[in-house]
């Protein structure tokens, strides 16, 4: 599975972004599909997964402000990001985890929120 991460990009305080993972395989089958974001000078942290089933769960950062989503028949995971703050600036990456094929991760795609 390769994973293709974009949409990021300068955005300034209040603005939005949408994230984008286009993903080489079908998805229909991967059991969880998520964002994770690495702040400068901090740990990898979870942002948002969507399981097969479509159910999402969000870390509590950002819950109210982001939307996860999963096009099955696209093969793609969004992540819409709305009043974005200068503490979300971070490189995001997309993971895939299923059963069939581990855990795979994308290349990341930098968000920077910033006036």
């Amino acid at each position: 599975v390769q994973l293709q991460a974009s949409g990021g990009g300068l955005v300034q305080p209040g603005g939005s972004l949408r994230l984008s993972c286009a993903a080489s395989v079908s998805i229909f089958s991967i059991n969880v599909m998520g964002w994770y974001r690495q702040p400068p000078g901090k740990q990898r942290e979870l942002v948002a997964i969507i399981t097969s089933g479509g159910r999402a769960s969000y870390a509590d950062s950002v819950k109210g402000r982001f939307t996860i989503s999963r096009d099955n028949a696209k093969n793609t995971v969004d992540l819409q990001m709305n009043s974005l703050k200068p503490e979300d600036t971070a490189v995001y990456y997309c993971n895939a985890a299923s059963l069939q094929y581990g855990s795979r991760w994308g290349q990341g795609t930098l968000v920077t929120v910033s006036s």
